[in-house]
């Protein structure tokens, strides 16, 4: 075997170096800078430590602050870590478990001393301050191979229990990695790491709130302590991201929602969503802004059962890959006689749907279809239900109970591509209409546990992307972008993840290319040769949930909703009781033109009614006293602007009700 590797370079230039030599050496002999920028490396697209050995030929990139992404991952992880071994200096006896990224940050999981119960907030600032010292300290991370006995030895005899737990689980074969700080503390890790502690930025992080956990997950097992925080590149960074935490607060859909009276939750109902008049009248306006849609589109729409039996669920392939997901229900009556249990061992099983997918094949299983029945569009504002864990709930972002704007396209293969390009252009206009300008296309490959053939992949991933191309989406400008494995397990998946007033995004769209499920379930149709065919079906939705959509709503608009989805659209408030009856008449006036409309005539000062009403974020307040009687006026107050107009009331009705018709009825 040579001493020498050949190293080639982003910009296709190659070096030959002595085996051995570290990605870091290569960036010192590029020049000083770069060695002093460079963070981690990149060797056949694979991100490792700058540190690590090249053994053999490889394509190498170095990575850098200006690679974001990449280096926001690192920094995160290094974070993760900095503050477990914090916390076990502050804490002795506390046990580690584990601490990735997130989104915005990192965590880790703690199990502490018996003796001294869950960690608390007022504990974050002690344990940023050591942080901070390790940090300072500059330790080197330094990547160990350990034997997979030596190390479950050493994590034991150091009362590392959960740690022995996950080495001994580990697969047989797969190497064992361990990284120091300086020459003492280590964890249990794959890597990547920063070269040393030194290269995080001691400001550019925050620990931001402690919960409870339970070790991997499981509520069975033990309960341990989940440490937050928020981790970035540099100061200025962190700060940007605290502003945008404190105006998501003031956006919080639950706090608006119990401001403006449009919903509730209690534990009675874990994950079912208590719509009250207000909250309704919204999902009552996008459902119908939706059928809308759909209807125009071609689509016809159906109504499928909340309860199927399990041998459906298990031809489908849900029973055996999505089971634990789901809401199973004996099919026998139970005993109600005695103290014996409730259901018997022999009773049957049935299951609330999780998806309205298997029900759409059996409705198009119904009679003989032909390829010129083809494409056809099945829709249905499915209720579903879903067992997602207590600890994993959150508003209405994520429940229990949902309905979707479910539907499935049932097409011939020369129909897909234009299916999708059709899907891609109506959701277009309905973001777009609702009042999201931005939103990114990813398209998720196939994952490691799926159905199907290689071929039968190829194809579907070849089409979607296909049909991105000839939407125009397959651009920067629209985020264009491949995820490798992220794909279901019965087909590959376009995702429309979409950008809100703060700059989040949310993952709500999606239309996938199925070929798996026409073929378990025995779908077919009769081909222009008279032969039998597949189907292929094409899962969308656009929303995704209603429940989940209205709550991106109402943090996207901070509960001042445009009025035509507005609960309130328009409130007519008197400041003297002589003008009580010129109000009734202005409400009835703009009842009749379909503006939903209410009167404030309580015995209060109009300051006090134009806060209120304010707060309530009702989108025009129409002030009336006895010169606007007198006139026939109104002094038109709009929210969020200051001052007021005064207009004749046929004049405010005319603006009311084009504010108040919704965007695609106004187009037409």
């Amino acid at each position: 075997m040579s001493d020498m590797i050949r190293v080639t370079l982003p910009d296709g230039s190659a070096r030959e170096v002595v085996r051995g030599t570290t990605a870091l050496q290569i960036a010192a002999d590029i020049g000083p800078g770069l060695a002093k920028a460079a963070l981690a490396a990149k060797i056949d697209g694979e991100l490792r430590d700058i540190m690590r050995p090249l053994e053999e030929d490889t394509n190498l990139s170095l990575v850098t602050s200006r690679d974001e992404a990449d280096a926001l991952e690192l920094f995160r992880h290094d974070y993760a870590h900095v503050l477990a071994e914090a916390v076990q200096n502050l804490f002795p006896g506390t046990q580690i478990t584990f601490g990735p990224s997130t989104g915005d940050g990192f965590y880790y999981d703690f199990a502490p001393a018996a003796d001294r119960g869950p960690f608390r907030d007022d504990e974050l600032p002690l344990i940023e301050e050591e942080m901070r010292k390790i940090i300072a300290a500059d330790l080197p991370l330094t990547r160990e191979v350990w034997e997979r006995d030596k190390l479950i030895a050493k994590w034991a005899a150091e009362g590392e229990t959960f740690k022995a737990e996950w080495a001994a689980e580990l697969p047989q074969g797969e190497e064992l990695t361990v990284y120091r700080s300086g020459d003492g503390w280590m964890d249990m890790c794959r890597g990547p790491h920063l070269a040393s502690t030194g290269k995080l930025d001691p400001a550019a992080f925050k620990l931001t709130r402690v919960s409870g956990a339970y070790w991997r997950g499981d509520q069975k097992n033990a309960q341990l302590s989940r440490i937050y925080g928020t981790g970035w590149l540099n100061k200025k960074q962190l700060a940007e991201h605290l502003v945008r935490l404190e105006e998501a607060a003031k956006r919080d859909h639950r706090k608006i929602g119990r401001e403006m009276d449009l919903f509730h939750l209690q534990e009675e109902a874990h994950g079912s969503v208590f719509w009250h008049p207000k909250g309704y009248r919204i999902y009552r306006e996008l459902e119908a802004y939706m059928r809308r849609a759909i209807d125009g589109s071609g689509y016809q729409e159906v109504k499928t059962p909340q309860v199927m039996d399990a041998r459906q669920w298990e031809q489908s392939g849900h029973w055996g890959k999505y089971r634990e997901n789901m809401f199973v229900i004996p099919d026998e009556v139970p005993n109600i006689e005695d103290d014996g249990p409730i259901v018997s061992d022999g009773a049957e099983w049935m299951a609330l749907k999780p998806m309205n997918c298997p029900a759409h094949v059996l409705i198009f299983r119904q009679g003989m279809k032909s390829y010129r029945d083809l494409p056809l569009r099945m829709a249905e504002m499915g209720c579903c239900h879903r067992n997602e864990p207590h600890g994993a709930l959150h508003g209405i972002m994520r429940v229990r109970q949902f309905t979707q704007d479910d539907g499935h396209i049932f097409c011939r293969e020369d129909q897909i591509v234009e299916e999708v390009r059709d899907f891609c252009a109506l959701l277009d206009r309905v973001y777009k209409q609702l009042g999201f300008e931005k939103y990114a296309v990813k398209l998720a490959l196939r994952p490691d546990m799926r159905f199907g053939t290689e071929e039968m992949w190829d194809k579907a991933e070849a089409e979607l992307r296909e049909a991105v191309e000839r939407a125009g989406m397959a651009t920067e400008e629209y985020g264009w972008e491949e995820l490798p494995g992220e794909g279901a397990f019965y087909a590959p998946k376009l995702e429309f993840h979409l950008t809100d007033a703060i700059g989040r995004t949310w993952q709500c769209g999606t239309i996938q290319s199925d070929r798996v499920m026409p073929e378990r379930l025995d779908a077919s149709y009769i081909g222009e040769d008279g032969e039998r065919h597949r189907p292929v079906m094409l899962h969308r939705a656009i929303l995704g949930t209603y429940e989940r959509f209205i709550g991106i709503l109402i943090e996207h608009f901070a509960g001042r909703f445009p009025t035509w989805l507005a609960p309130v659209q328009a409130v007519v408030a008197t400041i003297v009781s002589d003008a009580d009856a010129y109000a009734k008449d202005a409400v009835a006036q703009l009842v009749a033109a379909g503006i939903r409309a209410e009167i404030d005539v309580r015995n209060e000062k109009i300051n006090y009614k134009v806060r209120e009403h304010s707060l309530a974020k009702v989108p025009y307040l129409l002030v009336v006293g006895n010169r606007e009687a007198e006139e026939g006026t109104v002094a038109i107050r709009t929210l969020g602007q200051d001052g007021q107009r005064i207009m004749p009331l046929a004049e405010a009705i005319a603006m009311l009700k084009g504010e108040a018709t919704p965007p695609d009825l106004r187009e037409r």
